[in-house]
């Protein structure tokens, strides 16, 4: 094959052994080219997945061609490499003005905070919990004495719920913005290469806290500023008669030791458990609107179980790792899925409140826990939530959270321990007596999980048994005894979406204040979140007229 017929990328499907070992896929190459082996051209893994399809495990690869190792940008890692060939992408001094606030320091604020540094724009970021260390505290509290601090948790403090909830990065976000940008950035800054390159990127809980240290710092050292305990109470604002923003306009906003920040302004990315912010942006005449959500249980199996479902012979083998699956089904009126699914991982208390529990799901790098967990949950309708009659207007359906976690505490019989039953006996309509080994902490109480759901007053108990009865004949053997249903899994995403614009990406009703992430309704997990994140750090880099691309 000549150079000019040469393709610039070619897709592969080899054996488990062949798709990792760099002499293999050479040859593979030159069968597939038809061409000698010392013709084979310069190549590089773009792409990498496991096809566990058929009872037969087949490596997926997508390969780069004619490229020297090390010339692409896509290749660059480190900082010093970017700059050289993608300076859009490195954070520079920033000015005194414009100042922008963004609230919260979860992947959206972050990386809106990154987007605006790289055009040189000042930001001061608040988050009400505290910096991934003294955290590290604050969840030993939990696991260990089921002991709830408010404001810094596993939802709440530096880099937000995913920081040590599993830093999963994979998304069908692609129509959102370019997600090599978010994987670039974290390479830059510590992530492991291998998420450039997997079809499944993840980096776990043990390494992404170092990780988010290392873009604060960075962005520190070029003037962005980090204000932790700082939870905001309010907004500020004022009208404007004439220029481009006429009407209610954003000014700042206050603090609970009452201190008061201006801004040019706002950005609110305070994640999806953040509850009472939307009591203050209410107070603040912000538009809301109720969305669709999903609530359920978190499912657990022994990992080996799960290796031995999806790989079959292969299950054990060293270049595989933990197996993991993704399932749906549509019952009746809603649909059923897994979420989150944590290979090799662990179930944690995501508990936001004192007298409530909400589980999680992670996993460190290694996903070597002998237990594998995922979220099995039923997606819940503004329609069905409205019928409960719990609260009129846009946060029904974080009183129906609440109500559900509320319920699970009381079942669990406190200090986090969680209500749990057995998928057998799930499926049988009754309470276990005894449960099988399990990763929680804190943790389980044996019981009749269907009656904690039902205390919803919604069909989620009904509707996850009839999916369970379609994945065990998908997934022979995940209806084992060694399965076990643990409640709740509620905070999905959130129940609510603050209303913006769709071309300013300002709330329609307070000039500047811009709704971003997971909070505010418009993305889920952390690859969108950062995503929906630098498109408002964009925008409002464009509204300032300091764009490169404006």
């Amino acid at each position: 094959m000549t150079q000019g017929r040469m393709p610039s990328t070619l897709a592969l499907k080899l054996s488990v052994d062949e798709g990792f070992d760099p002499e293999r896929i050479a040859k593979a190459l030159a069968h597939a080219l038809r061409v000698p082996r010392d013709a084979v051209p310069v190549h590089r893994v773009v792409r990498r997945g496991i096809d566990a399809r058929g009872g037969r495990v087949r490596i997926d690869l997508l390969l780069a061609l004619g490229t020297p190792p090390g010339a692409s940008a896509a290749s660059k890692t480190d900082l010093a490499a970017v700059t050289e060939s993608n300076a859009r992408l490195v954070p520079k001094a920033v000015r005194d003005r414009p100042h922008i606030v963004i609230i919260g320091c979860g992947p959206a604020g972050l990386f809106c905070a990154y987007t605006l540094a790289c055009q040189g724009i000042r930001s001061t970021v608040l988050d009400r919990g505290k910096q991934v260390q003294p955290r590290r505290r604050d969840l030993k509290g939990l696991n260990q004495d089921g002991r709830v601090d408010a404001d810094s948790n596993y939802c709440f403090g530096e880099g937000g719920a995913g920081t040590y909830s599993d830093g999963k990065l994979y998304t069908r976000a692609t129509k959102r913005g370019p997600v090599r940008d978010v994987l670039d950035i974290l390479a830059m800054h510590g992530a492991p290469e291998a998420i450039l390159i997997d079809a499944r990127p993840h980096i776990g809980s043990n390494k992404l806290p170092k990780i988010v240290t290392a873009l604060r710092e960075r962005l520190e050292s070029v003037g962005v500023v980090f204000r932790f305990g700082a939870r905001v109470v309010g907004f500020a604002s004022e009208t404007a008669a004439s220029g481009a923003h006429r009407g209610r306009c954003i000014r700042g906003v206050t603090l609970a030791d009452g201190t008061m920040l201006e801004a040019d302004a706002v950005v609110l990315a305070t994640g999806h458990s953040a509850r009472d912010i939307f009591e203050t942006a209410i107070e603040a005449d912000l538009a809301l609107e109720a969305k669709d959500f999903a609530m359920g249980v978190r499912i657990e199996h022994p990992q080996v179980l799960i290796d031995r479902i999806q790989y079959g012979k292969d299950a054990g083998h060293p270049n595989l790792g933990s197996a993991a699956y993704r399932l749906t089904a549509d019952v009746g009126n809603t649909s059923v899925f897994s979420f989150c699914m944590c290979p090799g991982g662990w179930i944690v208390p995501a508990a936001t409140e004192h007298d409530a529990l909400v589980v999680n799901g992670m996993s460190l790098s290694k996903r070597n826990s002998p237990f594998a967990n995922s979220g099995l949950v039923a997606a819940v309708s503004v329609s069905a939530i409205q019928a409960l009659g719990l609260r009129e207007g846009p946060l029904a359906g974080v009183e129906a959270q609440k109500r559900l976690e509320h319920a699970a505490f009381a079942a669990g019989g406190g200090l986090l321990r969680a209500p749990a039953t057995r998928v057998s006996d799930f499926l049988a309509k009754r309470s276990s007596s005894t449960l099988p080994p399990s990763s929680y902490i804190p943790g389980l109480t044996a019981c009749d999980v269907a009656e904690v759901l039902d205390a919803s007053g919604l069909p989620l108990a009904e509707a996850l048994r009839q999916a369970l009865g379609r994945f065990g004949r998908q997934l022979r053997g995940f209806l084992s005894e060694e399965g076990v249903l643990v409640g709740v899994e509620t905070r999905t995403s959130s129940p609510v979406r603050i209303v913006r614009d769709a071309a300013s990406l300002e709330a329609p009703t307070l000039g500047g204040l811009y709704p971003a992430g997971e909070g505010a309704g418009y993305a889920g997990g952390i690859v969108s979140a950062a995503l929906d994140g630098m498109r408002v750090g964009s925008r409002i880099a464009r509204r300032f007229g300091l764009s490169a691309d404006s």
